[in-house]
Formats: C-alpha cells, structure tokens, sequence
C-alpha cells in the first residue's frame, strides 16, 4: 500500500513547512504540493521541506487538486489524502484517515470538524451555517450521512479516478462527497480537530469569499440533484470497469 499526500497551496508560504513538518512518518510515500499560483514563497519552502512541487497556474481549489491528481496518475498510490496547507487541519492526526482504507473497512474517509475538536473561533459562524445547510441537503437528496464538508480527506487512488471530478472552484470538496454516494463507496466520516490557520482564510475569511463559495456549493448541489438519476449508474459501471481493467488488492 503506498500514500500520496497532496496539498492545494497559494501563498502559504508561512505554513506550508509546519504542515508538511507535521505529517507523521511511517504513514505516507510522498507528499505533493500544488502551488496555485503563489506569489510568495510558497514553492520554495514546500521544496525545502522535503515535499515535491507542482505548478497550477489557474486559481481554485478544484483546479489544483485536479493537478494533483494528474500527477498522481504518474505514480499510481493506493491512497489520496488531501489536506489544506494553511495549518488549519493537524497533519498528525492523518493515521485516523487511514486505517478504515487499509484495514478494507472504508473506500473513502472524510475528516469532520463538526464531530472532532475544533478551536474557538477557528470555524467560523457563516462557514458551519454552510455545512449544515450542504449536509442536510445531501442526507434528504442522497441519503447521505455527512456532518462536514471538511477538506481533510483521505481515497482509494482508483476510486478517485471512478468518481471524474471536473470542479475547479469551491464545489470540489461536495462535488466528492457526493460522487462517492452515488459510485457505491463505502463512507466514513472520522473526527479531526481543527484550528486557526496561519494567515487570514481564503474563503470565509471575507465576506465575497462566502458569497462565491456559497453559491458554488448550492448550485453544485441543485445540478447534481437534477442529473443524479443519469449519473450515479455511469459512475457504478465506471468504478466497476476500474476495477476489472487492473484487479489489485484493495488493503
């Protein structure tokens, strides 16, 4: 079993050494930054922490975790954690991620902040008025059991592939969330704790911010409600066809 990590990263030259830094040895083979067009530091000290560099020129979430992913292709891991690069998440607590996909119990793994320990102050009010409202409508629509939409997040590398993510933009994480639903993976959701990252955040810290990632969110939601009746047999067959084209074992 081998472990790619990869972090989406603009301008966090600051935090980036200090998440790398505390990613537990033993657990993972290699740890992939994308540096979404930073124009800091950011490059330069994730090469100096030891992690290997990627460059997304286009801005957003979704588009440098596609990067990632592309480049994930090229060495073919067991599993994918993804994992922000403001040091808002705790890299140490990655193993908890883990386990269910190793020990066969979990396709996929999202860390939830709702249900772990969070610092006051660190989720802010708009943002988990956003997850409730998100997580509702996937239990009603889906039938879904998410607490969070939290990017803390570990996959099964072919799995990923099954679920033909395209988002670039703020409606990646719920884009996956309910992808892996409707592809039949087995969801778990563990508890992480979760802090004030280093620097202001790039999404609920400001008000357009929360503007933009809650429209996202809600129109990726009521898209995916509307075509979710031809999509989720398209992603079965095609998680099944991933599988049979190179049958491995999946612990």
């Amino acid at each position: 079993m081998t472990t790619l990590v990869i972090i989406p990263a603009f301008n966090e030259s600051r935090a980036i050494g200090p998440v790398i830094g505390d990613i537990p040895d033993g657990w993972v083979d290699e740890v992939v930054v994308v540096n979404n067009a930073s124009t800091d530091e950011t490059k330069a000290n994730a090469r100096a922490a030891g992690a290997t560099v990627v460059d997304e020129p286009q801005q957003g979430y979704g588009a440098a975790c596609l990067r990632g992913i592309e480049y994930a292709k090229t060495k073919q891991p067991t599993i994918v954690v993804f994992l922000d690069g403001d040091y808002s998440d705790h890299p140490d607590e990655m193993p908890r991620l883990i386990e269910p996909i190793a020990a066969d119990e979990a396709d996929f793994v999202v860390g939830s902040r709702i249900r772990g320990d969070a610092e006051p102050g660190a989720l802010l009010p708009q943002a988990q008025m956003g997850n409730r409202l998100a997580c509702t409508l996937m239990t009603q629509i889906w039938g879904a059991a998410y607490t969070d939409l939290g990017p803390f997040r570990a996959i099964r590398f072919r799995d990923l592939l099954a679920l033909d993510m395209q988002d670039e933009t703020f409606g990646w994480t719920i884009e996956m969330q309910i992808k892996a639903v409707e592809a039949g993976l087995r969801v778990d959701e563990v508890p992480v704790s979760y802090r004030r990252g280093i620097g202001p955040s790039k999404i609920t810290g400001t008000l357009s911010g929360t503007v933009k990632a809650s429209a996202k969110i809600l129109w990726t939601i009521g898209r995916m409600a509307a075509t979710k009746g031809r999509r989720a047999p398209r992603l079965q067959e095609r998680r099944e066809q991933f599988w049979k084209e190179a049958p491995v074992s999946r612990a």
